[in-house]
């Protein structure tokens, strides 16, 4: 099996929901928007952000700034607020040392998950990045697992492993796509789907079980 690693982004490398309460507390604050707003804005991001959320937003509230700018000054504030733990960054640093191919396919808008990725230093340790927002289609579609595959320099057709918290998304959808898989559990895990080959309580777990696999 080919030494491919492929990780989902949010919640899986990095923690998207306190970034995001982060920066919508901020937005909020730096435009003057009650409470509100800025409960309507954490409703709409919850799950995933585009910028249609903010025109929608914006027609709503009757709001005078522009949906591209507050749009903008979202992904700023997104990609100054979210992280990476130092320990999952070695653990990276550790696979691609021990001759792993990571690449990292995520779904959301382009820009942003782009931004967290240069602002966490994510994107200096993937070999390659797919993001659903570069072919408008998200996981589980199996074309975007082939895109990150391709962007790292691999087929699918030799392999590999997919990590994630998602269950139907990253595990069903590596699964559909011939990967290995692994579950980070939080998520409650649907009736009827597979289950995933390893299940861990952290990516960090995750990194230490590749690099134990021959």
């Amino acid at each position: 099996m080919a030494r491919l690693a492929l990780f989902d982004l949010d919640n899986t490398l990095v923690d998207r929901q306190t970034a995001l309460n982060d920066a919508v507390a901020v937005l909020c604050l730096e435009h003057g928007y009650g409470t509100t707003i800025e409960q309507r804005l954490r409703s709409e991001l919850a799950a995933r952000a585009h910028p249609g959320d903010f025109v929608r937003l914006r027609s709503a509230f009757g709001l005078k700034e522009p949906a591209e700018r507050l749009w903008q000054e979202y992904v700023d504030l997104m990609a100054a607020a979210v992280t990476c733990r130092p320990e999952v960054l070695k653990g990276l640093t550790r696979l691609r040392e021990s001759g792993w191919t990571i690449g990292i396919i995520t779904n959301g808008a382009s820009d942003i998950q782009r931004a967290k990725l240069v602002g966490t230093g994510l994107a200096s340790l993937a070999d390659g990045v797919a993001v659903s927002g570069d072919l408008e289609i998200r996981k589980p579609n199996l074309r975007l697992f082939e895109l990150g595959a391709t962007r790292c320099g691999v087929s699918l057709a030799d392999g590999g492993w997919m990590v994630g918290d998602n269950p139907a998304g990253d595990i069903g959808g590596g699964r559909e796509a011939g990967l290995r898989t692994i579950w980070l559990r939080g998520r409650p895990w649907p009736d009827g789907l597979p289950p995933a080959d390893h299940v861990v309580d952290d990516v960090t777990d995750a990194i230490n079980l590749l690099l134990e696999t021959e």
